[in-house]
C-alpha cells in the first residue's frame, strides 16, 4: 500500500479551501442535508442518503439532475447546481448525488428535473 505524496499547488489547495467555506456556510444558513462533503478546487460533492434530500437541495438551488447507468442495479442521480453568487461575483458549483435503486419511484418535482 501507498500513499500519493504529491504535493498540490498553492493555488489549488486555496480554491478548495474557499470553496469548502462556502459551501458549509450554506448548509449552516440553510439546514440542507450533507452527511459526505467533498470539496474540490472546480465544485464541491456532496452526497446524500436519500432521494427526497435530493429534492431539498433541488428546490433550495435548482438546477438540472443527470442519471447514471445502472449499475448493479443502482443508479446516481446527481444534481448539478451552484451556490449564490459571493462578494466578487462568483459561485461554487455543486454535485449534489444518491444512489438510487433502477426503476424506484422518485417524487415527480424531482423527476421533472432530470436532463435527456
Amino acid at each position: 500500500m501507498s500513499i500519493d505524496r504529491t504535493e498540490r499547488p498553492p493555488a489549488t489547495l486555496a480554491a478548495t479551501s474557499d470553496n469548502r467555506l462556502a459551501v458549509v456556510s450554506l448548509i449552516d444558513r440553510t439546514g440542507l442535508p450533507a452527511p459526505t462533503l467533498v470539496p474540490r478546487p472546480d465544485a464541491v460533492h456532496i452526497v446524500v442518503t436519500d432521494p427526497d434530500d435530493l429534492g431539498e437541495w433541488l428546490d433550495a438551488l435548482g438546477g438540472e439532475i443527470h442519471i447514471s447507468a445502472p449499475f448493479e442495479g443502482v443508479e446516481t442521480w446527481t444534481l448539478h447546481t451552484k451556490t449564490e453568487p459571493r462578494a466578487d461575483g462568483t459561485a461554487v458549483a455543486l454535485r449534489v448525488s444518491v444512489a438510487v435503486v433502477a426503476g424506484e419511484l422518485v417524487m415527480d418535482y424531482i423527476r421533472a428535473a432530470v436532463t435527456a
